[in-house]
């Protein structure tokens, strides 16, 4: 479909008075720039309470009435004033929420990793194709200000051809999010810990080299996705840092590396760890990624404790050891941009479920390579 002239009509699904949509995708959303293109009309949550609440709040922002649904998702999806809906609840909910919104022949916003596992992610993929219906998934990275950078650089060939790119990247102790020490207000983020659960620790990095999908993946059985730290719990603490006597099972890994081909044959090598102190004293380095062309080189850098989330915090960028200057994003610019190509329509620039299906693909891939020791051609 081409641009619209008209805003869309959009209703919120997990639009409640905190969290992820509340901070970065509703704000992003309603902000004037974007009001030629959207226009906020319903929101639902789980209770009447917090609908009626929400509901008031973006009456408030968006100068108009905005009408209040809680329950199923079925209730604002039948809602025929609707064009787009936007949902954002737990992982653990995706694909029972958002199959109600595609049978209603609503185009929608998912949050990655669009459903707990490849399955999940195909079945609503499958329904999306069967009902016509456009998505976007929210892959927010590969909209930071500095992957943009890089991406203009690379296109007027500075470097020559990319023969090789490297990234390392580390999730300090202190952000609280990965053991020994969990902060309780994160328990929510903990999720990613179960594997169950359908997230890993590197799927931000798999977020920035989106647009990069490799040949093959191998990842050597002497670098096996292994916990270097030897408890399976990790600690919750309040938020002065004193535990709260409330623990969590890990089963997914701390450390891994992962070696693969993208589709021009250059070589991509990722090695990701968790749970470190990262305070300057260390010296430790949270995000590097360098990418060598036969002409010179890219290097991207960040080391605050958010340097491992390039659409959260913008590295510093260097092309060829001299720093390059850019306007910096945040997460609510990287949104809006997302918001900006899906309004587009057909000539946008945005990541659908089927890329997601790509992704869960690929991180499986990864899983059984580290699990069979030999190399997986996609």
């Amino acid at each position: 479909m081409p641009e619209s002239k008209s805003p869309l009509k959009v209703g919120f699904i997990g639009l409640s008075s905190r969290g992820w949509a509340s901070d970065v995708l509703a704000p992003a959303l309603t902000q004037p720039s974007l009001r030629d293109k959207y226009d906020l009309v319903a929101v639902s949550t789980t209770s009447e309470a917090s609908a009626q609440a929400s509901a008031q709040k973006y009456s408030q922002v968006v100068g108009h009435p905005v009408k209040a649904y809680h329950g199923s998702s079925s209730s604002i999806a039948s809602d025929p004033e609707i064009d787009v809906i936007g949902v954002s609840v737990r992982v653990t909910h995706h694909k029972e929420v958002v199959l109600p919104v595609i049978e209603a022949k609503k185009d929608f916003w998912l949050e990655w990793p669009a459903g707990r596992n490849t399955l999940e992610t195909k079945a609503i993929a499958q329904a999306a194709r069967k009902n016509g219906v456009r998505s976007i998934i929210g892959f927010q990275s590969r909209y930071s200000a500095a992957l943009q950078k890089v991406k203009e650089l690379l296109a007027s060939g500075v470097i020559g051809t990319v023969r090789s790119s490297h990234v390392v990247a580390h999730i300090g102790k202190e952000l609280g999010i990965w053991p020994p020490v969990l902060r309780e207000a994160s328990e929510y983020g903990m999720l990613p810990l179960e594997k169950k659960n359908g997230k890993s620790p590197f799927t931000p990095i798999l977020r920035a080299l989106f647009k990069l999908p490799p040949r093959s993946t191998h990842a050597d059985p002497q670098f096996d996705f292994i916990r270097i730290d030897p408890s399976s719990f990790g600690t919750f603490v309040d938020a002065d840092g004193k535990p709260t006597g409330k623990t969590l099972e890990v089963n997914i890994p701390d450390h891994f590396a992962i070696t693969g081909f993208l589709k021009s044959g250059a070589l991509v090598n990722l090695f990701w760890r968790d749970g470190y102190s990262s305070g300057p004293e260390t010296g430790r380095r949270q995000f590097v990624w360098e990418i060598d062309g036969e002409d010179g080189t890219i290097r991207m850098e960040g080391n605050g404790l958010y340097g491992a989330f390039p659409g959260s915090q913008e590295p510093d960028l260097f092309l060829n050891g001299k720093k390059v200057e850019f306007q910096a994003g945040n997460p609510f610019l990287s949104v809006t941009a997302a918001w900006q190509e899906f309004a587009k329509g057909k000539t946008g620039d945005y990541p659908t479920i089927d890329d997601a299906v790509k992704h869960h693909e690929l991180l499986d891939a990864i899983e059984l390579s580290a699990k069979e020791g030999r190399r997986i051609i996609l």
